[in-house]
């Protein structure tokens, strides 16, 4: 059963599906789809071109769909699209896309976003990823299934977080995380494999051997960073989690690999 409290602004033009609760003084704008059981607890601000998926929770004071935060912005009509089943806590702010990016930014389901949170114009995030306390990507930022990022961490315009990996809290990154990979620090650097999140989420014990030793390999001293990157691909060719890494790694990118310390 919908439940809208009287005090809520519905723009004529909103899309409900079925079942929605919108709680007091939240404001739905002409162009905003709402998925089935979405609930916002009240306070909640969604406008422009924004879709949020069904069974998603939206507490107070969040701002959903405004206005990108850049200069180079000309209303164009881009999206902010936002996944099943996903927790988006007090005072979160997303923005839509833009004519100089995707004109479209993603959040996937199952996504767990925490208090203060911001996800910038432009941005992709996908399925299963944790933001932690004021965690902040910048505009253009990948960040891939199953990441976690701790409260107050802070990643740069166009940087990639692969799937699977943990930023630690308080860490700015402005270099391309590999999948699987921990990192940490002001300037962040990689520390290792997050093998606490493997473990947690089902990988083999022989699954992350092979991670640890590949890790090894891609990060040593010796040769250069190509030449490392060809001995891992011949070396596991047949494992997908390290060619998950391999891949990463050869893909375009604006952004260097962040490195161990040293």
């Amino acid at each position: 059963m919908t439940q809208i409290h009287p005090t809520a602004i519905i723009e004529p033009g909103a899309d409900l599906g079925a079942d929605v609760t919108i709680g007091p003084y939240c404001h739905i704008g002409s162009h905003v789809r709402l998925g089935d059981r979405v609930a916002l607890a009240s306070h909640v601000v969604v406008a422009g071109r924004t879709t949020i998926g069904a069974d998603s929770k939206v507490y107070p004071f969040a701002s959903l769909g405004t206005p990108p935060q850049a200069l180079k912005y000309k209303d164009e009509p881009s999206e902010l699209v936002i996944g099943t089943n996903c927790t988006i806590r007090e005072h979160v702010t997303m923005n839509p896309g833009t004519a100089f990016g995707r004109m479209r930014t993603d959040v996937g389901d199952n996504c767990f976003i925490m208090v203060g949170c911001h996800v910038a114009h432009d941005c992709s995030v996908g399925n299963n990823v944790v933001m932690a306390n004021n965690a902040t990507l910048g505009g253009h930022v990948e960040v891939g299934d199953f990441a976690n990022l701790g409260g107050l961490a802070a990643v740069h315009q166009w940087v990639r977080i692969g799937r699977y990996a943990m930023i630690g809290g308080m860490s700015g990154v402005d270099s391309d995380v590999i999948p699987y990979g921990t990192v940490m620090g002001d300037r962040a650097r990689l520390s290792g494999l997050n093998l606490i999140g493997l473990k947690r989420r089902g990988f083999s014990r022989e699954v992350i051997h092979a991670l640890r030793t590949a890790y090894r390999v891609l990060f040593a001293q010796e040769g250069t960073m190509a030449e490392r990157l060809e001995d891992v691909a011949g070396l596991f060719a047949d494992n997908a989690p390290v060619m998950d890494i391999v891949a990463f790694v050869r893909a375009d990118s604006s952004r260097t690999i962040c490195q161990p310390q040293g």
